[in-house]
């Protein structure tokens, strides 16, 4: 079924259930993920977007041998995985999803006249699918006739070139993962029920799990007579909780589909290249040899303040506005506030999930999530605080500096306490068991000053002072990925740490470390916060110093401001496109605004597109 195109290049290959202590460096590896194969592929808009026609397959294969690529099967990747025989060079897997007919009458054929293994994932419900029931399937509408038959099943088992694997029984579909109906990954999300008004619980998913993987690993032992050893995730969608599962039925490998190197520990899994569009051998040569490229950033920092309402039906108006904004803005990402701050003081009071400490304002993260990911096409990241909490129940826990003075420092709860630490874990962790999230950018209230209450961080370095709130927030992260894996992380960071490193001193933060400890930065390129001239030459001067750290352009996202902080005055599109335009002309890629107004239009749409579209032509659309 349809989903998102990732890219992948694997090097030093391990599993969890495989791994030695002195396993030896692997050559590089690429999982290319491949579904239905067939002789009418349409030249434009076929009706299944992952259909790849036999003659590009052909061409496919003929490319791989001729640039000197070694297809290798899931035998040689476990043994590379044991520390046994290393994978040659220019290692290819290849695997085939979901069951379809076309892998016995097409690919098989293939298979056996290159002598090329492969990797095929079973859907047992589809192949099992009775006699006279109809599904639809990626545009169209599908009988038992679309899918394998177990006697192909155990024929392509004895060739010894095919290998099955699970992609589940009969988790391939949608369940309802919100209050609001939108469908999600059945197998990575807790399902929520409309008639009592509750999730899933993590016990009652991992049994839905269990006996789900361990019907259709039995399934196919009892057609094969060899019981799969890899989960290939419906969709690429799992949790690091259904990897456990999937290891407790015996599947202790797992496939993906992403877009980053995984880091390989317990619950890791294997991301693939999805093969989309039917592409060219040319267009799939250049994919494998770009997978390391780095896609600029556009980024629109949201309030989700300004989309709720306690009148639903003036909720979805502004849902709809928003949603009209951004697809037709067209930036990369947008920065979604996940956390309610109707004051503006940057403190979460509340939240916008299910979660076990703070009042939940509405359930809203996940749908405006899902609609923007699903109908704007953009990847979103959850804004969250990392430190300025109010729990209703945590008026005991420490704090860095007490209740501030207008206008002054956030609250701020005390990182080094083991219960403000555990507290605010299960909130993010609350989040990621209820939405998805393609990133966390944490705030800007992470920072210390020297006059902070700093406990046992109190007679550390500047440096060790960073590093502590660093491990804090990857604490946070590792939190996250139990349920959301994949997720990437982006930090604030104040423009004086850059321009002054002596500030680190005040601030605990350092845009080296940052670049080393996160997937981006986000740097504020705000003069007004520090009280500078709002000139282009002090634009021209931050991004010279972040060209003089190795490396950090391309992980640096310069965040530009829509108002004026000090007089809260509007700052004109046109404006902000001249400062943009000038970090850009210094080198750099990335760029972000905050915050966004869609409700006054602010900035003006179609005067910023311009600037923060990741379309190539991003111009207005023809008068109608």
């Amino acid at each position: 079924m349809r989903a998102l195109l990732f890219l992948l290049v694997l090097t030093g290959l391990s599993f969890p259930a495989l791994a030695q202590p002195e396993a030896r460096p692997q050559a590089p590896l690429i999982v290319l993920a491949y579904h239905d194969v067939r002789d009418d592929v349409a030249a434009r808009a076929d009706h299944d977007p992952d259909a790849t026609s036999t003659d590009h397959l052909i061409a496919h294969f003929d490319w791989l041998k001729a640039n000197g690529y070694h297809m290798v099967s899931l035998e040689q990747v476990v043994q590379a995985g044991h520390g046994g025989a290393p994978l040659p060079p220019n290692a290819v897997l290849l695997t085939f999803d979901d069951g379809l007919k076309s892998f016995y009458t097409r690919v098989y054929p293939l298979l056996r006249a290159y002598h090329y293994p492969a990797l095929a994932a079973l859907v047992g419900s589809w192949i099992d699918l009775p006699d006279g029931k109809r599904m639809p399937y990626n545009g169209s509408d599908c009988d038992r006739s679309c899918f394998l038959t177990w006697d192909q099943v155990a024929e392509m088992q004895t060739s010894g070139l095919v290998e099955f694997a699970s992609h589940s029984w009969a988790l391939h579909e949608g369940i309802q993962g919100n209050p609001q109906g939108n469908l999600q990954p059945a197998a990575a999300y807790l399902k929520y029920d409309a008639n009592t008004r509750r999730y899933e619980t993590e016990a009652e998913y991992s049994d839905r799990l269990r006996a789900d993987l361990d019907h259709s690993a039995s399934e196919i032992a009892e057609h094969t007579g060899v019981r799969p050893r890899a989960m290939v995730w419906p969709y690429g969608a799992y949790t690091q909780v259904g990897q456990n599962v999937a290891a407790s039925v015996g599947m202790n490998v797992s496939f993906s589909l992403g877009d980053r190197l995984p880091k390989i520990g317990a619950g890791g899994t294997i991301p693939r290249l999805l093969i989309s569009g039917n592409v060219t051998a040319n267009r799939l040569g250049w994919l494998m040899r770009h997978l390391d490229r780095l896609d600029p950033v556009r980024a629109v920092q949201v309030d989700l303040d300004y989309v709720y309402d306690p009148d639903p039906a003036q909720q979805d108006r502004n849902l709809s506005r928003l949603l009209d904004r951004i697809k037709r803005m067209h930036p990369s990402h947008v920065w979604l506030q996940a956390y309610a701050d109707p004051d503006g003081d940057g403190v979460a009071d509340a939240v916008y999930f299910p979660n076990r400490h703070l009042p939940m304002r509405a359930d809203l993260y996940s749908r405006v999530e899902w609609q923007l990911r699903t109908r704007a096409g953009v990847r979103v990241y959850a804004w969250m605080p990392v430190m300025a909490f109010r729990f209703p129940d945590g008026k005991d826990l420490p704090s860095l500096g007490g209740e501030p003075r207008p206008g002054g420092d956030h609250f701020r709860l005390a990182p080094y306490d083991a219960k403000v630490r555990q507290m605010i874990g299960d909130v993010y962790e609350d989040l990621a068991m209820h939405a998805d999230a393609a990133g966390i950018l944490f705030s800007d209230d992470a920072y210390l000053r020297d006059t902070d209450r700093l406990g046992p961080w109190a007679h550390d370095t500047p440096a060790q002072k960073t590093q502590a709130l660093i491990a804090f927030t990857q604490e946070l992260m590792t939190r996250v990925h139990r349920w959301r894996p994949q997720a990437r992380s982006a930090r604030n960071l104040y423009a004086l740490p850059v321009l002054q490193p002596k500030a680190e001193a005040w601030t605990a933060q350092n845009l080296a470390a940052f670049n080393d400890a996160y997937d981006f930065t986000a740097l504020m390129a705000m003069p007004q916060l520090d009280k500078q001239p709002d000139t282009l030459g002090w634009y021209r001067t931050l991004a010279k110093a972040v060209a003089a750290v190795p490396d950090a352009m391309d992980h640096t996202v310069f965040e530009f401001a829509s108002q004026d902080w000090r007089t809260h005055a509007p700052i004109s599109a046109e404006t902000m496109g001249e400062r943009m335009r000038t970090v850009q002309a210094l080198g750099a890629p990335n760029i972000a605004y905050y915050p966004d107004d869609f409700i006054k239009d602010h900035p003006a749409l179609e005067s910023i597109r311009p600037y923060i579209s990741a379309a190539d032509y991003p111009y207005p659309a023809p008068a109608r």
